[in-house]
């Protein structure tokens, strides 16, 4: 199945879950992407999707992949695009051009815009952001070059980043007068304080594999590599249960927020609640009768 829609601009929308299904053992490429980008003209987005993935790709590089309030709304709308489809199980954000994204647009930030259209920017901007960790599915970055600012704070605000080896990232607001004060949220709670700072208070770039010796970033693989890579992760999570990768995704990102004992508990109850679930006993039994499992992709329940 392919699903391709190209957005330049559009309205919020609402927040669901979202699923597909996935073949066992199907390979995972990339034709479907290919096709969009050649019918992308203008567009500041271009959505595809084939085989449970949906591949976003920033369209705008003569201006680096700016971040500006359209581009934002475009990304937004692409990624809530039929969420609660049970075709979607992983979302891939990606780039044309060497500058994956060079953060908010500078000129949308003049005293000449208002204050007014300054706050709806950095409003939209932390929806989108606090979007990639609430949807259901896992979101991956795919980087291939230069994330800067609000670029870098994208890329730490992913599940999972898989970068070339030549990509860097930086916070270099600071230099003109901006400190990055948004991308430190996401920055802060990807690397180490003090790492965080450094980058915040110099705006010096840091390279790949400093990303992720440091959290930035998930995996490090040449520039060829990089598309195979993507799609053998992408992969791995179709074969699993939908609606366990769901429950595992939000699970985390709670617990991560409490403290230990309370982590602790809100982890075991879950561990629990898995258990009833059909897919948590179809996984039991399938280790058990040595076959593959058969997942209902639900959170219908096998007992209380």
């Amino acid at each position: 199945m392919l699903i391709c829609s190209l957005s330049a601009a559009a309205a919020a929308a609402r927040r669901g879950s979202s699923w597909c299904l996935w073949a066992a053992g199907a390979q995972l490429t990339f034709p479907a992407l290919r096709q969009a980008r050649g019918q992308a003209g203008d567009s500041l987005t271009v959505r595809s999707q084939q085989a449970g993935v949906r591949n976003i790709v920033l369209n705008n590089p003569r201006k680096r992949n700016a971040l500006s309030l359209a581009m934002l709304e475009s990304l937004r709308t692409d990624i809530l695009h039929e969420a609660e489809s049970h075709d979607l199980r992983v979302i891939v954000i990606s780039a044309e051009g060497p500058v994956f994204c060079s953060g908010h647009d500078l000129k949308e930030l003049t005293s000449a815009t208002g204050g007014d259209h300054h706050a709806r920017v950095f409003t939209v901007c932390s929806e989108v952001m606090s979007l990639l960790q609430d949807i259901p599915v896992p979101v991956i970055a795919k980087v291939n070059g230069l994330a800067t600012a609000a670029g870098c704070q994208l890329v730490a605000s992913c599940d999972m980043a898989v970068v070339s080896d030549t990509s860097r990232f930086a916070t270099p607001g600071v230099t003109v007068g901006l400190f990055c004060s948004t991308p430190a949220v996401a920055l802060g709670r990807a690397v180490p304080r003090k790492l965080a700072l450094e980058m915040l208070f110099t705006g010096e770039p840091i390279s790949a594999q400093d990303a992720l010796w440091h959290g930035l970033v998930s995996r490090v693989v040449p520039e060829d590599r990089l598309d195979e890579e993507t799609a053998r992760i992408a992969g791995r999570i179709c074969a699993a249960s939908r609606a366990v990768v769901a429950l595992g995704k939000a699970t985390f990102y709670k617990q991560m927020a409490q403290d230990r004992n309370q982590a602790y508990r809100t982890a075991s109850q879950v561990m629990v609640d898995n258990l009833a679930m059909t897919d948590g006993q179809e996984g039991i039994e399938a280790f058990f009768q040595k076959r593959k499992p058969v997942w209902s992709h639900s959170t219908g329940q096998r007992h209380q």
